[in-house]
């Protein structure tokens, strides 16, 4: 009931003004999914980074001048970066290979790579392509990784530890 076209996020949505949404068994439900599972992974390095700010710089930018929205942008924005960039690194592989929330939520309408891999493994039997799309999936990974690592976006101190 929570999900259907008359559930309870919809009538929520409905209720804001809002147009409802087709969660399930399309991509609506899939995004939903998604964003739900992977929400935890990308605030808490964000919540550490913010954490670890020094409030007397914040209090430095008003005692200059500064309004919240060029302190936000000049301050806490850059040093928070960290913590952004360790959540993305934390949910990107992970929403890459999910294939549980759309076969559940897209109901088999909506591929991502996760279930092409698993449909190679588990139905086709096509051992040899599910591994060829494994092993594209783990280069892409790590060319980003290592795109991060030659822009020093790894070297910095993160948001997790």
């Amino acid at each position: 009931n929570l999900l259907e076209n008359n559930g309870v996020v919809n009538n929520l949505l409905n209720a804001m003004g809002l147009p409802s949404v087709k969660f399930l068994y399309g991509n609506g439900g899939v995004i939903f999914g998604m964003v739900y599972n992977f929400f935890p992974f990308m605030v808490l390095p964000i919540y550490n980074a913010l954490a670890k700010i020094d409030h007397k710089l914040i209090e430095a930018s008003y005692d200059l001048g500064a309004n919240k929205v060029t302190t936000f942008r000049k301050i806490t924005l850059p040093l928070s970066m960290p913590g952004v960039i360790t959540g993305i690194i934390m949910v990107f592989m992970p929403a890459l290979t999910t294939f549980l929330i759309t076969r559940l939520l897209g109901g088999g309408k909506v591929m991502l790579i996760g279930n092409i891999i698993e449909e190679q493994f588990t139905r086709t039997g096509d051992m040899g392509f599910g591994s060829a799309v494994s092993m594209i999936l783990m280069v892409i990974v790590l060319i980003t990784l290592g795109v991060m690592s030659r822009m020093g976006i790894l070297d910095e101190e993160g948001g997790l530890f």
